[in-house]
């Protein structure tokens, strides 16, 4: 039986910077093999050296997750890998701030073409595979953003709030299956996700106190491996996310236009 054999092998979307890449990290320090998929070639191949030199195999796959064949091809790099997926982690998204009615069309249907219909691709793909076997572990990348109602990143926050039940969801339906599923709900990070929503201007992307990505990835992976539902890293963002789920939505609403409205580093 050969190493790749015996090594229990991990996909993480997204998996070239941020959370993604942090929780490749997690799996490589665990004895994993890897495959980390994301758009950018260059950035797959630096995360790449880093994980490699972890002792973890390491494939990379480029590719536009946001489209149909772009999921399609990544999920025929995995069959032709020939072995099993043991987690798939789910956590390739973008994000964009402002005004409903002045961002962008285009980009959030994008968005929501990666956040949500991607994923949900994906996942029925790899899903089938471990149902079959009764075997495997899902991770979901939702966001605190989905315990309230997000001014200023509407469409952003409504996908993450579809991430996070519908990891619910899939876990009450495989609760008897040997099948996992958990759900990561972020806070504030310190990732490249701000300046690519547009959110430097925020109070949200400007703040100091951002969560550490290597800290949040280790919450995950911890979460995971002790079949938790869902994980909101530290303390602090475990309070916030109960206070945010039991406050009435309008106030909810009013907290975080505090945190995301454009400008409002300034405030």
């Amino acid at each position: 039986m050969t190493d790749s054999q015996i090594r229990p092998f991990a996909v993480v979307t997204g998996g070239s910077n941020g959370i993604g890449y942090e929780l490749a990290r997690q799996f490589a320090d665990n004895g994993y093999d890897i495959l980390i998929a994301a758009e950018d070639a260059g950035h797959l191949a630096e995360a790449a050296q880093g994980l490699e030199s972890l002792g973890a195999g390491v494939v990379t796959h480029a590719a536009d997750l946001s489209r149909e064949d772009g999921v399609e091809g990544l999920y025929q790099v995995i069959r032709n890998m020939d072995r099993p997926v043991d987690v798939l982690c789910v956590n390739a998204g973008v994000g964009l701030s402002g005004a409903f009615a002045e961002t962008d069309l285009q980009r959030e249907l994008k968005m929501i073409d990666l956040n949500v219909r991607g994923a949900v691709q994906l996942t029925k793909l790899v899903l089938k595979d471990m149902v079959a076997r009764d075997r495997g572990k899902l991770l979901f990348t939702s966001s605190i953003a989905a315990t309230m109602p997000d001014p200023f990143e509407a469409v952003y926050g409504a996908t993450k709030v579809f991430l996070r039940w519908f990891g619910e969801a899939l876990r009450e339906e495989l609760k008897d299956t040997g099948i996992g599923v958990t759900v990561l709900m972020p806070s504030v990070t310190e990732t490249n996700f701000f300046n690519r929503a547009e959110m430097l201007d925020t109070k949200a992307g400007a703040s100091d106190k951002k969560d550490d990505p290597a800290v949040v990835a280790k919450a995950a992976f911890e979460a995971l491996q002790h079949n938790k539902d869902k994980v909101l890293p530290m303390a602090k963002n475990k309070v916030m996310g109960a206070i945010a789920d039991a406050l009435p939505d309008t106030l909810a609403a009013k907290i975080h236009s505090g945190m995301s409205k454009p400008g409002s580093a300034d405030n």
